[in-house]
């Protein structure tokens, strides 16, 4: 019977629409800023060939995909884009956690089936206040992050600090997340059940090898809910 599911927050929770367009946006400028002009189909080539490669930091990958092999371009664009000022400037542009409908009334069902809840999401340290400002952050009895505790997916050991917190084993946990490098590869390795929420940039991004592949693939949360009710139901017999 599983007892808990883990969360990751971009995806799931916070959809990332806006923040995503704003980053292709400004590493866009920041080559531009360089004089070097980026193409749409370029972008589009660089960006699919991060996904694929289950690159640990996708924009850096996307960067240096871009400037053909130019380590120097490369450093200096990631350094315009991931200055203080610039990251700032897009937080408050984006205007704070971009929560995906349904999400909550989620949340609120699975606590009502009795099942713990946990995040386990690559996320600075004040998304826990983020969350409580929007009313789902007292829904989550594992509250740590990476801004936390620093371990970073798809670290087995952030998934098994979650679990441990929970005084749940992970063949009696269930992931949900967006990605099958981050979120449903660490899981299935350490025996949970892992759902994809279709989303976002990593939408199509593709197994390696069949312990990759998620229990279940949706693309809604009427969907998501209804792949976690069937888990659950499984799980009872």
């Amino acid at each position: 019977m599983y007892r808990a599911v883990l969360f990751d927050v971009g995806g799931p929770i916070d959809t990332e629409v806006r923040f995503e367009q704003l980053v292709d946006r400004d590493i866009r400028a920041a080559f531009a800023a360089e004089g070097v002009a980026v193409s749409d189909a370029a972008y589009a080539d660089a960006n699919a060939r991060a996904i694929a490669t289950f690159a640990p930091d996708a924009y850096s990958a996307i960067t240096w995909a871009l400037a053909g092999g130019d380590t120097a371009l490369a450093a200096r664009v990631m350094a315009r884009f991931r200055n203080p000022e610039a990251s700032a400037r897009r937080q408050e542009e984006r205007g704070g956690i971009e929560l995906r409908p349904g999400i909550v009334d989620l949340l609120r069902w699975l606590r009502g089936e009795g099942l713990l809840l946990g995040l386990a999401a690559n996320q600075p340290a004040r998304v826990v206040a983020e969350l409580d400002a929007l009313g789902c952050g007292a829904l989550f009895s594992h509250r740590e992050v990476t801004g936390h505790h620093r371990l970073r997916k798809p670290d087995v050991r952030l998934f098994l600090r979650a679990c441990d917190d929970l005084g749940v084993a992970p063949e009696k946990t269930i992931m949900a997340g967006d990605r099958i490098d981050n979120d449903i590869a660490p899981a299935r390795w350490l025996g949970m059940a892992a759902v994809r929420l279709r989303t976002g940039r990593h939408a199509n991004q593709q197994p390696r090898a069949h312990d990759e592949v998620p229990h279940a693939d949706v693309a809604t949360v009427p969907a998501l809910r209804e792949a976690l009710a069937r888990l659950l139901r499984e799980g009872t017999r």
